[in-house]
């Protein structure tokens, strides 16, 4: 099992993947360098000197090493951390001292560096980056701030509850297959709200909540209300995090639907462009500027959790375009499971 943390929360090595983590890997260790060079160059001159003597031999290994981490780091994830851990330092020390090994002799004219010193380096840095990423983890998500964005995920506005709710009582007499059909929606749409927002979840689950919410919003809203749909192209087996499309419709709905006396037309465009999961949500304007206030609450909240997620390898994107307000998220495709997700009941 992987460790937890006093926030009861599982640590997990970083993906090594990840944009984010490779850039903070090479930035570390170039530091690190300079930090060394420094201290031992007396001048200028000897500084670029060795500077460029140790990065001759520092690159290919730091750029061999992160191809092996990237490689390897599934494999490690799904091992428990501290093994984990164990066999990515020891990856992270044997891939320089074998460079090390092969360029030594290549490098004519300049002091050939001694491989257990070169290990040595490699596992402090590499200690170093693992405590860096753990503390990194938890600052990220502590029970404080794993609450708060439950709070905000679990939020469902009174008035579409009532709404909702009288809309289903109308339909009981005239329509009772369609009012079963609302209670059903709503259900999946609360136990969605109240489910674990850490696991990643099957894109195809997040579209089919969507359209819950929306077959929702319709009883109420009627024609004022147009959904176009382009998901021909769309990853169903991408793993996204939880509720991420949903409060953008909603968004959507609330922002840019209702204050129009005639309603418009919700346009969701979902696909997969190389190794990148896109998602895009465009809702006219409305000209009432004082209603967009809220939107930045649930934008903030998707913001924080994509962050948490993917790191710098995912976008969100704000983006005005004339009458139409445009949402516009880029993740990476990736079908790895950080934890087990609970099986989903079937409707009857």
């Amino acid at each position: 099992m992987k460790r937890r943390n006093h926030n009861n929360r599982q640590v997990e090595l970083p993906n090594f993947c990840h944009l984010g983590v490779t850039l903070r890997i090479a930035l570390t260790v170039e530091a690190a360098l300079v930090a060394g060079v420094v201290a031992r160059a007396p001048d200028a001159p000897s500084f670029w000197t060795e500077f460029i003597a140790l990065s001759a031999l520092a690159q290919p290994a730091l750029l061999l090493t992160l191809v092996a981490l990237c490689a390897a780091g599934r494999w490690l994830r799904e091992r428990p951390y501290r093994i984990g851990a164990g066999f990515a330092l020891a990856l992270g020390m044997a891939v320089p001292v074998l460079i090390t090994l092969w360029l030594n002799p290549r490098l004519a004219g300049l002091d050939a560096y001694p491989p257990a010193g070169v290990a040595l380096f490699a596992l402090l840095i590499g200690a170093g980056l693992l405590a860096y990423f753990n503390l990194r983890a938890r600052a990220l998500s502590p029970a404080i701030t794993e609450a708060r964005l439950q709070a905000l995920q679990a939020r469902i506005r009174p008035h579409f509850l009532f709404n909702s709710l009288n809309a289903v009582l109308s339909l009981v007499r005239s329509d009772p297959r369609r009012a079963e059909h609302a209670l059903e929606n709503m259900a999946d749409l609360f136990r969605a709200l109240m489910g674990n927002a850490s696991q990643l979840a099957p894109l195809e689950d997040e579209v089919a909540l969507t359209r819950a919410y929306l077959e929702l919003e319709q009883l109420r809203l009627g024609d004022r209300l147009q959904v176009a749909w382009h998901i021909n192209k769309m990853p169903a087996d991408a793993l996204i995090p939880p509720l991420v499309i949903q409060p953008l419709v909603e968004n959507a709905v609330y922002h840019g639907i209702e204050p129009l006396p005639e309603g418009g037309e919700i346009n969701l465009n979902i696909y997969r462009s190389a190794d990148k999961v896109h998602i895009v949500v465009r809702n006219p304007i409305a000209t009432d500027a004082g209603h967009h206030k809220g939107n930045r609450i649930a934008l903030a909240n998707i913001r924080e959790r994509l962050l948490l997620h993917f790191d710098l390898d995912a976008q969100l994107k704000l983006e005005p375009l004339g009458a139409v307000y445009q949402v516009h998220i880029v993740i990476p495709y990736t079908r790895e499971r950080t934890q087990p997700a609970p099986a989903r009941p079937h409707r009857r």
